[in-house]
């Protein structure tokens, strides 16, 4: 008898309680996590380990990730760099620098309005909208 894994479930399992914004900005990555920290105490972090590898056409790109979980409500939150040296993370979403990533199990929508709102505020970006998942045809590119 032979195991297979379910890609698609695990995909799931991985998506689950979770939401994700689409940010156009003009920002370099650690400008852009700076101004989230100053005015959404947001204190994005990253480390090696974060840190997204792919091979294409004979090269290797590194994809940033930052990593927020908040010590109190334990809400988890990622920004993505979708951009590399011309590379994208996400190819669907090539319009898109960021993807920031949040999961929580106790969802609060008017915190989430909230969020976005306070995003668009930052000056720099251009564009602040959610994503649905179902929209994203490589979402495996996000669970490295």
């Amino acid at each position: 008898m032979k195991f297979k894994l379910d890609d698609d479930r695990m995909s799931d399992n991985f998506f689950e309680d979770t939401h994700i914004l689409g940010i156009s900005c003009s920002l370099k990555n650690y400008q852009f996590c700076w101004h989230i920290e100053k005015s959404l105490q947001i204190d994005f972090r990253t480390s090696v380990d974060l840190q997204i590898p792919m091979e294409k056409n004979r090269r290797s790109y590194s994809f940033t990730v930052y990593e927020y979980i908040h010590p109190i409500t334990q809400k988890e939150h990622f920004l993505y760099s979708n951009k590399h040296d011309g590379e994208f993370l996400l190819p669907e979403l090539q319009h898109l620098d960021f993807i920031w990533l949040i999961r929580d199990s106790f969802f609060d929508e008017s915190e989430f309005m909230h969020l976005q709102q306070q995003i668009r505020n930052i000056q720099g970006v251009q564009l602040v909208s959610e994503v649905q998942h179902d929209k994203i045809k490589s979402k495996d590119n996000l669970q490295r």
